[in-house]
């Protein structure tokens, strides 16, 4: 029976389909007042019955285009676009597959002409903006802002939300011009629907100074602005959602929405123990966990727009509360507002075993390791934009933010030496909290001067840290070949960091051409002043108090680094190509003082020239190139500087350096993008290579016998690294409602280090080639299929005889399908396999992880169930190698295991009816 049923659609579909015709319009499109071809129009087709898009284009730079569909229909509103004119409008009969409709030329719009119908143009161009229709994108119903945008062209979304546009990263999401709860995309993307959007812009990503003064802003990042349909400004929209599963996992989440035109209010709260944030709602493959919503902080944590969420391994414990508040108080003044609290429980056990090299010997390093973290944070930020006239701006943003936390830590660690023979062990358990609070305040003032670019411009940003730390320790080392060099210690210290600084600019432009040569004038100005006060103590035999003072373990210091800067800057602006060139010469002091060796006091003077330049290009509206060159100047931090010996680690004693020098680093990049909208092709590329000059490195000699290290640190030339990638994408239509988009890549890189391992010194490479690709088929209302392979090769070798070279390679194989048959139901499986052949003995080498899911929607799309299982084979693991240049490690820690998940999710919307958007002019044409 089931077989008839798919044969009966099978039939159904072909004779749909053999009733359709293939069909070619191509023209060529001029400006009428002075004949000139008019490059990005837009060209597209809609159906007599209901106005949907059929298919659309855009004109190339000699003003031609080709468009090309299958239909069932006789006729079809063929419509041609271009900002400033006035549209175009034929009535097309689909006779005969190749028409060519000729020369159209369109004439300038004028104010007093008379509004025939709206503009329901798919894709405009508007001087530095691209801007979509969302009406004419088709999406399942339900769809989010994040699906929405998978449809653009030109825009891809990957699994962890991240969004580029023609290849560049996109950095801020706004909507309707302002921050919807902080920078992070996927709160917005994943909880606003797809209906309440009416245009989606893109531009580069710009301060509001830089906007408002008429600056280029980031040319190598977008901005995505979404803007709500006007009748759907008012009312109130959002979701509930709850789930409960086997081995007692759970999670919530909840998002209310208060439009009221200028006013928004929003308030979002979640709850989990899957490890993720909370905020994306669990019936799809975003709450799978795995930090897919998340990114991980330099320490190894989940944050959110610097909010952090447990240790970024393990098994993370989260909830979740924010609010954000926008709102115009004045024709002068507007508000944006926001908190969050987070709290996270963390619980991880980790196990590495590391094989270090060095030049005549190698010896190995095992270790076992659990964590228990609590942490509780308070974030909360305020901005005012305040227009005192149409050219004089203020910017205010302060912001706090509020921590506490408590970690459980043991390990046990044992190093072997080359003939496997045990040399050191250690055990360590400790316990500590901490309470950190920071204050920030950015001001900006801008002040413009006519209508020929010049500005003047004030920026002052302050900042205050503090943080206080209780630390409770317990560790015994011993060395099996030397015992009286056994280390133990029981002992509590006590910790404030304190951190002011303060950073002012000035920028004055001249415009030597008007709107196009521009000189800048700037000075800037910094003092960070930074206190560390760390008292250790013993425990006393006799009393079991602490209260033996550990000078060696203990610190008193002041650090300050004050710059001066002054630069010029010389920048050119047509209306293909900009180009800009930036001279800046630094004045620096760092100095120490050492409270409690006042011996080890230092203060260095350093001055250096900084350059950057940038050159960007845009041959059309789909194709352009940029390349810049920079020269920066970073000086030695404080621990490399300051000569106190830390011996924190008993089997690691480092000791700073105070002869460094600063490292000048040279950037030299460059990168292509193009989308042709006619062939649906897309390139992408981008190559760097940075030159280190006086790079900062660790100088380690290890004990043969104990294989304890003492570590300080050096100056080397010679360190550079270069990295390229090219991505291909095309997207075929089998027909109106099947596509395939195919995208290949490649990346690779090559890091050149010169390091020093026992007093000598070598040169080590690191070579990476990743080789992509995969393909995206979808039946629109029936499936969606979307393979991916990536295969890494990573090669390191060194100039060293003693060092042996090593390869590894790792496989990655990413499978996601999604049916929507029946009808209400939607099924989404989410499969990786992953393979490390190279790998230890005793780690993972390769595992299956499959996610799947099962909603089903009811009540008009407004409520949702939803069974979901996590780790589908129960092979989830995250064992991982990586090799540096004196080391090479394989890891592996705890992991989400399998559970089965069933949920609910209802949708609440009271927003304005569903009528016709948009303000734009249509006229009717012969």
């Amino acid at each position: 029976m089931n077989k008839l049923f798919y044969v009966f659609i099978l039939l159904s579909v072909s004779l749909s389909f053999s009733q359709s015709k293939t069909f070619k319009i191509s023209g060529k499109i001029l400006s009428q007042d002075n004949k000139e071809p008019l490059e990005a129009a837009t060209v597209y087709l809609e159906r007599l019955k209901d106005s949907s898009l059929v298919t659309y284009t855009i004109s190339d730079k000699e003003g031609l285009f080709e468009i090309s569909e299958e239909t069932y229909d006789e006729k079809l509103n063929l419509y041609i676009d271009y900002v400033g004119y006035r549209t175009y409008f034929k009535q097309i009969t689909i006779n005969k597959g190749i028409i060519d409709i000729g020369t159209i030329a369109l004439r300038i719009s004028n104010a007093l002409d008379e509004v025939v119908i709206k503009s329901r143009s798919p894709i405009t161009f508007k001087k530095d903006t691209l801007e979509f229709n969302v009406k004419s994108f088709k999406t399942k119903k339900d769809a989010n802002v994040e699906d929405l945008l998978k449809q653009l062209p030109g825009v891809e979304v990957d699994e962890a939300g991240k969004i580029t546009v023609n290849g560049k990263d996109v950095s801020k999401i706004l909507v309707n011009g302002k921050p919807f709860f902080g920078d992070d995309p996927t709160i917005t993307t994943r909880n606003l629907t797809k209906d309440i959007i009416e245009k989606v812009q893109i531009t580069d990503t710009k301060t509001k100074s830089e906007a408002f003064s008429g600056e280029e802003g980031d040319t190598e990042n977008k901005t995505i602005n979404l803007t709500i349909k006007e009748e759907n400004n008012k009312g109130v929209f959002g979701r509930v959602s709850g789930g409960a599963g086997t081995d007692e996992r759970y999670e919530l989440a909840g998002m209310v929405n208060v439009f009221d035109n200028d006013r928004r209010v929003s308030v979002l709260a979640g709850g989990n123990n899957t490890n993720s944030p909370g905020f994306s709602f669990g019936e799809i493959q975003e709450m799978f966990g795995g930090g897919y919503s998340m990114s991980m902080n330099s320490s190894g944590a989940f944050t959110i727009d610097g909010r952090s969420f447990g240790n970024g391994e393990g098994i993370t414990t989260s909830q979740n509360v924010g609010a954000n508040y926008a709102d115009v108080l004045s024709d002068k003044v507007e508000i944006n507002a926001d908190y969050f609290y987070s709290g996270s429980n963390s619980d991880n056990e980790t196990m590495t075993a590391r094989e270090n090299i060095l030049p005549d010997s190698r010896f190995f390093s095992d270790s076992r390791s659990k964590s228990l973290s609590n942490g509780e944070n308070h974030s909360a930020n305020l901005g005012f934009d305040i227009e005192i006239d149409s050219t004089f701006l203020i910017n205010i943003n302060p912001s706090l933010k509020w921590s506490t936390s408590n970690r459980t830590f043991s390990e046990d660690e044992e190093t072997r030496n080359e003939d496997n023979e045990l040399t050191n062990q250690s055990t360590t358990a400790s316990f500590s909290e901490s309470d950190a609070k920071n204050f920030d305040n950015e001001l900006d003032i801008t002040k413009r001067f006519g209508n020929n670019g010049a500005f003047l411009k004030f920026k002052i940003d302050t900042e205050y840290n503090t943080s206080v730390s209780n630390d409770f320790l317990t560790s015994e080392t011993n060395f099996l070949n030397s015992s009286n060099e056994d280390i133990i210690r029981d002992q509590f210290t006590d910790s404030e960091n304190n951190n002011r600084s303060f950073n002012a600019s000035a920028t004055y432009r001249l415009p030597l051409i008007a709107k196009e040569l521009f000189l800048d004038f700037e000075y800037n100005f910094r003092d960070d002043n930074r206190t560390n006060l760390r008292s250790t103590f013993d425990r006393d035999e006799v009393t079991n108090q602490f209260t033996d003072f550990n000078l060696d373990l203990s610190t008193d210091f002041e650090y300050q680094n004050k710059e001066n800067s002054p630069s010029l800057k010389l920048s050119y602006r047509k209306e293909k190509w900009s180009t800009s060139f930036t001279t800046k010469y630094v004045f620096r002091t760092l100095e120490n003082k050492d409270f409690l060796r006042p011996e080890l006091d230092i203060k260095r003077n350093f001055e250096a020239i900084e350059l950057r330049s940038y050159f960007n290009y845009r041959f059309s509206e789909k194709a352009s190139m940029y390349t810049g060159y920079s020269l920066n100047n970073r000086p030695p931090s404080l621990t490399q500087l300051q000569p106190f010996q830390n011996v924190n680690n008993p089997l690691n004693t480092i000791t700073g350096n105070p002869n460094l020098e600063p490292t000048n680093s040279h950037r030299l990049y460059m990168g292509y993008n193009a989308f042709d909208f006619q062939k649906k092709t897309g390139i992408y590329s981008y190559a760097s290579v940075n030159f280190n000059n006086n790079a900062v490195v660790s100088r380690t000699i290890v004990n043969p016998e104990t294989l304890k290290r003492t570590t300080t640190y050096a100056n080397v030339n010679g360190n550079y690294d270069l990295y390229g990638n090219i991505n291909y994408s095309k997207t075929v239509k089998t027909d109106s409602i099947r596509s395939i988009k195919f995208d290949a890549g490649m990346s690779a890189s090559l890091n050149r280090n010169v390091n020093f391992n026992n007093e000598v010194q070598y040169k080590s490479n690191v070579t990476s080639l990743t080789p992509s690709a995969g393909l995206r088929f979808t039946w629109k209302k029936v499936l969606e299929l979307r393979p991916r392979y990536r295969l890494t090769f990573t090669k390191n070798t060194f100039d060293v005889d003693a060092f042996e070279d090593v390869d590894f390679i790792r496989h990655d194989l990413d499978l996601n399908f999604t049916t929507y048959l029946p009808k209400a139901f939607e099924w989404t499986n989410n499969i990786d396999f992953a393979y490390n052949p190279n790998v230890a003995a005793g780690f993972q080498k390769s595992a299956w992880f499959w996610n799947s899911t099962l909603a089903y929607s009811f009540l008009d799309d407004k409520a949702l169930m939803t069974l979901k299982v996590y780790d589908l084979l129960n092979q989830n693991t995250n064992a991982r190698r990586q090799a540096t240049q004196n080391f090479i490690e394989d890891s592996q820690s705890t992991v989400l295991e399998q559970y089965f998940m069933l949920s609910f999710s209802w949708k609440f919307n009271s927003l304005g009816s569903k009528g016709e958007t948009g303000q734009g002019d249509i006229f009717f044409m012969d």
